[in-house]
Protein backbone atom coordinates (compact mmCIF):
# COMPACT_ATOMS: atom_id res chain seq x y z
CA UNK A 1 0.00 0.00 0.00
CA UNK A 2 1.34 3.65 -1.36
CA UNK A 3 -1.78 5.43 -0.37
CA UNK A 4 -4.52 5.69 2.39
CA UNK A 5 -7.78 6.07 1.35
CA UNK A 6 -9.17 8.42 4.03
CA UNK A 7 -12.99 9.06 4.61
CA UNK A 8 -14.40 12.03 6.66
CA UNK A 9 -17.64 10.82 9.17
CA UNK A 10 -18.68 14.46 10.30
CA UNK A 11 -17.90 17.34 8.07
CA UNK A 12 -18.63 20.08 10.45
CA UNK A 13 -16.49 22.87 11.65
CA UNK A 14 -13.07 20.68 12.52
CA UNK A 15 -14.11 17.45 9.58
CA UNK A 16 -14.39 20.19 6.98
CA UNK A 17 -10.85 21.41 8.10
CA UNK A 18 -9.44 18.31 7.98
CA UNK A 19 -11.21 17.40 4.38
CA UNK A 20 -9.48 20.65 2.72
CA UNK A 21 -5.83 19.49 4.34
CA UNK A 22 -6.06 15.88 2.87
CA UNK A 23 -7.54 17.43 -0.97
CA UNK A 24 -4.69 20.30 -0.35
CA UNK A 25 -1.97 17.70 -0.90
CA UNK A 26 -0.02 18.26 2.52
CA UNK A 27 -0.31 15.08 3.59
CA UNK A 28 1.94 12.76 1.91
CA UNK A 29 0.44 9.16 0.86
CA UNK A 30 -3.21 10.31 1.70
CA UNK A 31 -5.98 10.96 0.17
CA UNK A 32 -9.43 11.23 1.10
CA UNK A 33 -12.05 9.40 -1.13
CA UNK A 34 -16.01 9.19 1.39
CA UNK A 35 -17.74 12.07 3.28
CA UNK A 36 -20.59 11.69 5.44
CA UNK A 37 -22.61 14.19 7.20
CA UNK A 38 -25.94 13.84 9.19
CA UNK A 39 -27.42 17.14 7.89
CA UNK A 40 -28.94 16.56 4.92
CA UNK A 41 -28.34 20.24 3.57
CA UNK A 42 -24.47 19.46 3.96
CA UNK A 43 -24.31 16.69 2.36
CA UNK A 44 -25.82 18.39 -0.64
CA UNK A 45 -23.21 20.79 -0.40
CA UNK A 46 -20.19 18.50 -0.05
CA UNK A 47 -21.74 17.26 -3.44
CA UNK A 48 -21.53 20.65 -4.84
CA UNK A 49 -18.45 21.24 -3.58
CA UNK A 50 -16.42 18.12 -3.96
CA UNK A 51 -17.70 16.20 -6.98
CA UNK A 52 -14.64 13.66 -7.12
CA UNK A 53 -15.58 12.48 -3.13
CA UNK A 54 -17.84 9.98 -2.83
CA UNK A 55 -20.93 11.42 -0.77
CA UNK A 56 -22.50 8.85 1.62
CA UNK A 57 -25.89 9.69 3.48
CA UNK A 58 -24.93 7.34 6.53
CA UNK A 59 -21.83 6.09 8.35
CA UNK A 60 -22.30 2.43 7.51
CA UNK A 61 -22.71 3.28 4.43
CA UNK A 62 -19.28 4.96 3.72
CA UNK A 63 -17.85 1.90 5.90
CA UNK A 64 -19.32 -0.44 3.82
CA UNK A 65 -18.16 0.97 0.79
CA UNK A 66 -14.84 -0.22 0.08
CA UNK A 67 -13.85 3.03 -0.23
CA UNK A 68 -11.59 4.07 2.66
CA UNK A 69 -9.04 2.43 4.39
CA UNK A 70 -8.86 4.51 7.58
CA UNK A 71 -11.53 7.09 8.59
CA UNK A 72 -11.61 10.21 10.51
CA UNK A 73 -14.14 10.76 13.05
CA UNK A 74 -15.11 14.07 13.29
CA UNK A 75 -18.83 14.02 15.34
CA UNK A 76 -20.36 15.65 18.44
CA UNK A 77 -18.42 13.96 21.16
CA UNK A 78 -21.41 11.77 22.78
CA UNK A 79 -20.58 9.64 18.80
CA UNK A 80 -16.97 9.41 18.80
CA UNK A 81 -17.20 5.66 20.66
CA UNK A 82 -19.39 4.35 18.54
CA UNK A 83 -18.45 5.21 15.08
CA UNK A 84 -15.02 4.17 15.95
CA UNK A 85 -16.17 0.71 17.21
CA UNK A 86 -18.29 0.61 14.20
CA UNK A 87 -15.33 1.27 11.87
CA UNK A 88 -13.00 -1.03 13.45
CA UNK A 89 -15.18 -3.41 12.98
CA UNK A 90 -15.04 -3.17 9.61
CA UNK A 91 -10.93 -3.67 10.30
CA UNK A 92 -10.71 -0.09 9.26
CA UNK A 93 -8.03 2.44 11.09
CA UNK A 94 -9.12 5.09 13.09
CA UNK A 95 -8.00 9.00 13.82
CA UNK A 96 -10.73 10.18 16.35
CA UNK A 97 -11.50 14.59 17.05
CA UNK A 98 -11.22 15.71 20.94
CA UNK A 99 -12.45 14.72 23.57
CA UNK A 100 -12.12 10.98 23.12
CA UNK A 101 -16.10 10.67 24.59
CA UNK A 102 -17.65 11.82 27.11
CA UNK A 103 -17.21 9.40 30.02
CA UNK A 104 -14.58 7.15 30.43
CA UNK A 105 -16.44 4.01 30.95
CA UNK A 106 -17.85 4.78 27.00
CA UNK A 107 -14.28 5.78 25.93
CA UNK A 108 -13.06 2.58 27.67
CA UNK A 109 -15.25 0.05 25.32
CA UNK A 110 -13.83 1.95 22.20
CA UNK A 111 -10.08 1.40 23.43
CA UNK A 112 -11.40 -2.62 24.02
CA UNK A 113 -12.74 -2.32 20.41
CA UNK A 114 -9.44 -0.85 19.30
CA UNK A 115 -7.34 -3.53 20.74
CA UNK A 116 -9.08 -6.50 19.49
CA UNK A 117 -9.32 -5.25 15.98
CA UNK A 118 -5.67 -4.83 15.70
CA UNK A 119 -6.13 -1.20 13.72
CA UNK A 120 -4.30 1.80 14.47
CA UNK A 121 -6.35 3.88 16.66
CA UNK A 122 -5.23 7.79 16.56
CA UNK A 123 -6.72 10.86 18.41
CA UNK A 124 -6.30 14.40 17.23
CA UNK A 125 -4.38 15.67 20.00
CA UNK A 126 -2.68 18.20 17.85
CA UNK A 127 -0.76 20.33 20.86
CA UNK A 128 1.41 16.59 20.95
CA UNK A 129 2.88 18.19 17.63
CA UNK A 130 3.57 21.99 19.26
CA UNK A 131 7.81 22.03 19.96
CA UNK A 132 7.15 23.86 23.26
CA UNK A 133 5.41 20.89 24.96
CA UNK A 134 7.49 18.54 23.13
CA UNK A 135 10.49 19.90 24.78
CA UNK A 136 8.71 20.72 28.07
CA UNK A 137 7.71 16.70 28.00
CA UNK A 138 11.31 16.06 27.12
CA UNK A 139 13.12 18.51 29.65
CA UNK A 140 11.05 16.70 32.73
CA UNK A 141 11.48 13.06 31.00
CA UNK A 142 15.01 13.36 31.19
CA UNK A 143 14.82 14.11 34.89
CA UNK A 144 16.20 18.22 34.04
CA UNK A 145 14.22 19.49 36.64
CA UNK A 146 14.06 16.43 39.18
CA UNK A 147 11.01 14.95 41.01
CA UNK A 148 8.11 17.05 40.47
CA UNK A 149 6.83 18.68 43.50
CA UNK A 150 4.33 21.13 41.40
CA UNK A 151 1.97 21.73 38.48
CA UNK A 152 -0.01 24.72 38.13
CA UNK A 153 -2.20 25.68 34.23
CA UNK A 154 -4.30 28.53 34.36
CA UNK A 155 -5.66 28.75 31.07
CA UNK A 156 -8.80 31.74 31.16
CA UNK A 157 -8.21 32.77 27.16
CA UNK A 158 -11.22 30.59 26.41
CA UNK A 159 -13.60 33.31 25.97
CA UNK A 160 -16.94 32.65 24.35
CA UNK A 161 -19.84 35.18 24.14
CA UNK A 162 -22.92 34.00 24.76
CA UNK A 163 -23.83 34.44 20.66
CA UNK A 164 -21.22 31.66 20.69
CA UNK A 165 -23.69 29.61 22.63
CA UNK A 166 -26.46 30.54 21.40
CA UNK A 167 -25.36 29.53 17.26
CA UNK A 168 -26.66 25.51 18.27
CA UNK A 169 -29.21 24.71 20.42
CA UNK A 170 -26.65 21.85 21.63
CA UNK A 171 -24.25 23.59 22.58
CA UNK A 172 -23.17 23.69 26.33
CA UNK A 173 -25.87 21.31 27.39
CA UNK A 174 -25.55 17.95 29.06
CA UNK A 175 -27.07 15.94 26.61
CA UNK A 176 -25.66 17.71 23.18
CA UNK A 177 -22.36 17.78 24.35
CA UNK A 178 -21.85 16.13 27.98
CA UNK A 179 -20.07 19.21 29.19
CA UNK A 180 -18.48 22.43 29.52
CA UNK A 181 -15.23 24.17 29.29
CA UNK A 182 -13.86 21.06 30.12
CA UNK A 183 -14.88 18.87 27.43
CA UNK A 184 -14.87 21.42 24.27
CA UNK A 185 -12.02 23.91 25.30
CA UNK A 186 -9.88 21.92 27.49
CA UNK A 187 -9.29 18.64 26.42
CA UNK A 188 -5.67 19.58 25.01
CA UNK A 189 -4.40 21.00 28.21
CA UNK A 190 -6.11 17.78 30.13
CA UNK A 191 -3.78 15.76 28.24
CA UNK A 192 -1.09 17.88 27.68
CA UNK A 193 -0.91 18.14 31.46
CA UNK A 194 -0.47 14.38 32.50
CA UNK A 195 1.41 13.83 28.97
CA UNK A 196 4.01 16.22 29.61
CA UNK A 197 4.42 14.63 33.91
CA UNK A 198 3.83 11.17 32.86
CA UNK A 199 1.36 12.23 36.00
CA UNK A 200 -2.44 11.24 36.76
CA UNK A 201 -3.61 12.59 39.90
CA UNK A 202 -4.24 10.00 42.93
CA UNK A 203 -7.41 12.39 43.70
CA UNK A 204 -9.16 15.23 42.87
CA UNK A 205 -11.49 18.34 44.73
CA UNK A 206 -13.27 20.89 42.25
CA UNK A 207 -15.01 23.61 42.03
CA UNK A 208 -17.03 23.75 39.01
CA UNK A 209 -19.43 26.57 38.51
CA UNK A 210 -22.48 25.96 35.85
CA UNK A 211 -23.13 28.66 33.72
CA UNK A 212 -21.86 31.15 35.82
CA UNK A 213 -21.22 33.99 33.11
CA UNK A 214 -23.48 32.35 30.54
CA UNK A 215 -27.26 31.29 30.21
CA UNK A 216 -25.87 27.56 29.89
CA UNK A 217 -25.90 24.09 31.39
CA UNK A 218 -22.38 23.48 31.67
CA UNK A 219 -19.58 24.38 33.45
CA UNK A 220 -17.76 27.55 32.22
CA UNK A 221 -15.64 28.07 35.32
CA UNK A 222 -13.24 25.61 37.06
CA UNK A 223 -11.09 26.06 39.67
CA UNK A 224 -9.60 21.88 40.65
CA UNK A 225 -6.64 21.07 43.44
CA UNK A 226 -5.05 17.28 42.78
CA UNK A 227 -2.45 15.32 44.55
CA UNK A 228 -0.22 13.23 42.79
CA UNK A 229 0.74 9.64 44.54
CA UNK A 230 4.69 10.83 45.01
CA UNK A 231 3.26 13.48 47.31
CA UNK A 232 3.00 16.65 44.42
CA UNK A 233 0.40 18.76 44.24
CA UNK A 234 -1.27 20.63 41.30
CA UNK A 235 -3.91 23.36 40.61
CA UNK A 236 -5.71 23.49 36.93
CA UNK A 237 -8.00 26.90 36.70
CA UNK A 238 -10.09 27.51 33.64
CA UNK A 239 -13.08 29.56 32.18
CA UNK A 240 -14.67 30.65 29.07
CA UNK A 241 -15.81 34.03 30.70
CA UNK A 242 -12.77 36.52 31.49
CA UNK A 243 -10.92 37.95 29.13
CA UNK A 244 -8.14 39.04 28.82
CA UNK A 245 -7.34 35.69 29.73
CA UNK A 246 -4.32 33.57 30.71
CA UNK A 247 -2.27 30.66 29.52
CA UNK A 248 0.65 29.57 31.54
CA UNK A 249 2.00 26.50 32.61
CA UNK A 250 4.20 25.57 35.19
CA UNK A 251 5.60 22.49 36.51
CA UNK A 252 8.09 22.87 39.63
CA UNK A 253 11.14 19.99 40.75
CA UNK A 254 13.08 19.67 43.11
CA UNK A 255 15.61 20.57 40.85
CA UNK A 256 14.29 23.22 38.95
CA UNK A 257 10.95 24.96 37.10
CA UNK A 258 9.75 25.15 33.47
CA UNK A 259 7.04 27.94 32.69
CA UNK A 260 5.56 28.08 29.30
CA UNK A 261 3.85 31.78 28.67
CA UNK A 262 2.73 33.65 25.83
CA UNK A 263 4.49 31.31 23.48
CA UNK A 264 7.78 31.02 25.31
CA UNK A 265 9.45 28.58 27.63
CA UNK A 266 11.49 29.38 30.65
CA UNK A 267 13.49 26.87 32.83
CA UNK A 268 15.15 27.80 35.79
CA UNK A 269 17.93 24.89 36.95
CA UNK A 270 19.00 24.88 40.25
CA UNK A 271 22.95 24.00 40.67
CA UNK A 272 21.91 21.47 43.34
CA UNK A 273 18.78 19.85 44.21
CA UNK A 274 16.80 21.42 46.81
CA UNK A 275 17.06 18.97 49.38
CA UNK A 276 20.39 18.35 49.07
CA UNK A 277 21.26 22.18 49.12
CA UNK A 278 18.46 22.15 52.20
CA UNK A 279 20.35 19.94 53.90
CA UNK A 280 23.61 21.52 53.90
CA UNK A 281 22.88 24.88 54.36
CA UNK A 282 23.28 26.99 57.64
CA UNK A 283 22.55 29.94 56.25
CA UNK A 284 18.97 31.80 57.18
CA UNK A 285 17.07 33.13 54.35
CA UNK A 286 19.58 31.36 51.66
CA UNK A 287 17.78 29.48 48.57
CA UNK A 288 20.29 27.38 45.68
CA UNK A 289 22.12 29.50 43.12
CA UNK A 290 20.19 28.78 39.63
CA UNK A 291 20.30 29.92 36.05
CA UNK A 292 17.67 30.96 33.88
CA UNK A 293 17.16 29.53 30.63
CA UNK A 294 15.13 31.41 28.18
CA UNK A 295 14.80 29.15 25.42
CA UNK A 296 14.63 30.44 21.84
CA UNK A 297 11.63 30.25 19.47
CA UNK A 298 11.44 26.75 19.17
CA UNK A 299 9.78 26.81 15.68
CA UNK A 300 5.63 26.38 14.32
CA UNK A 301 3.80 23.66 14.96
CA UNK A 302 2.47 21.56 12.36
CA UNK A 303 -1.03 21.17 14.67
CA UNK A 304 -3.59 18.96 12.69
CA UNK A 305 -1.52 18.46 9.44
CA UNK A 306 1.30 16.90 11.14
CA UNK A 307 -1.20 14.66 13.65
CA UNK A 308 -2.84 13.50 10.14
CA UNK A 309 0.71 12.90 8.62
CA UNK A 310 1.65 10.97 11.79
CA UNK A 311 -1.05 8.51 11.43
CA UNK A 312 -0.80 7.80 7.80
CA UNK A 313 2.93 7.46 8.35
CA UNK A 314 1.91 5.25 11.28
CA UNK A 315 0.03 3.21 8.41
CA UNK A 316 2.01 3.02 5.34
CA UNK A 317 5.55 2.64 7.35
CA UNK A 318 4.42 1.87 10.59
CA UNK A 319 5.95 5.20 12.35
CA UNK A 320 5.32 5.15 16.36
CA UNK A 321 1.82 7.33 16.63
CA UNK A 322 3.13 10.91 18.90
CA UNK A 323 -0.82 10.34 19.83
CA UNK A 324 -2.14 6.74 20.38
CA UNK A 325 -5.91 7.07 20.21
CA UNK A 326 -6.14 5.00 23.59
CA UNK A 327 -4.14 7.58 25.49
CA UNK A 328 -7.52 9.96 24.97
CA UNK A 329 -8.64 8.24 28.51
CA UNK A 330 -6.46 9.77 30.50
CA UNK A 331 -7.45 13.34 30.40
CA UNK A 332 -10.96 12.72 30.33
CA UNK A 333 -10.30 10.83 33.33
CA UNK A 334 -9.37 13.78 34.65
CA UNK A 335 -12.26 16.00 33.46
CA UNK A 336 -14.51 13.63 34.57
CA UNK A 337 -13.24 13.11 38.17
CA UNK A 338 -13.20 17.11 38.29
CA UNK A 339 -17.25 16.54 37.32
CA UNK A 340 -18.14 13.96 39.77
CA UNK A 341 -16.05 16.08 42.80
CA UNK A 342 -18.38 19.27 41.98
CA UNK A 343 -21.24 17.45 41.48
CA UNK A 344 -20.94 15.58 45.15
CA UNK A 345 -19.01 18.46 46.62
CA UNK A 346 -16.18 15.65 47.65
CA UNK A 347 -13.04 14.37 46.64
CA UNK A 348 -12.78 11.97 44.06
CA UNK A 349 -10.26 8.99 43.46
CA UNK A 350 -8.54 8.25 40.76
CA UNK A 351 -8.66 5.50 39.37
CA UNK A 352 -12.37 6.95 38.52
CA UNK A 353 -15.65 5.07 39.84
CA UNK A 354 -16.83 4.48 36.18
CA UNK A 355 -20.72 4.08 36.55
CA UNK A 356 -21.11 6.26 39.57
CA UNK A 357 -20.26 8.86 36.85
CA UNK A 358 -21.94 7.88 34.03
CA UNK A 359 -24.89 7.44 36.65
CA UNK A 360 -24.53 11.26 37.37
CA UNK A 361 -24.16 12.36 34.21
CA UNK A 362 -27.09 10.49 32.58
CA UNK A 363 -29.44 12.27 35.31
CA UNK A 364 -28.42 15.70 33.85
CA UNK A 365 -28.82 14.60 30.12
CA UNK A 366 -32.62 12.98 31.28
CA UNK A 367 -33.93 17.32 32.47
CA UNK A 368 -31.08 18.84 29.68
CA UNK A 369 -32.83 21.14 27.08
CA UNK A 370 -30.68 19.89 24.38
CA UNK A 371 -32.07 16.09 25.14
CA UNK A 372 -33.73 15.94 21.72
CA UNK A 373 -31.10 16.81 19.88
Amino acid sequence: MTTIRYGLIGCGNMGSGHLKTLLSGAIRGAVPTAVTDASPERRAELRTQYPDTAVFDTTEALLDSGLVDAVIVATPHFQHPADAIAAFDRGLHVLIEKPAGVSVGRVRRMNEAAAASGRQFGIMYNQRMNPLYLKVRDLIDSGEIGEIRRTNWIITDWYRPQAYYDSGSWRATWAGEGGGVLLNQCPHQLDLWQWTTGLLPARIRAFCHFGKHRDIEVEDEVTAYVEYGNGATGVFITTTGETPGTNRYEVTGDRGKLVVENGRLTFWRLRESEPDFNARNTVPFASPENWKIEFPDLGPSPEHAGIIQNFTDALLRDEPLLAPGAEGIRGLSISNAMHLSAWRNDWVDLPLDEDAFESELQRRIDTSRGRSN
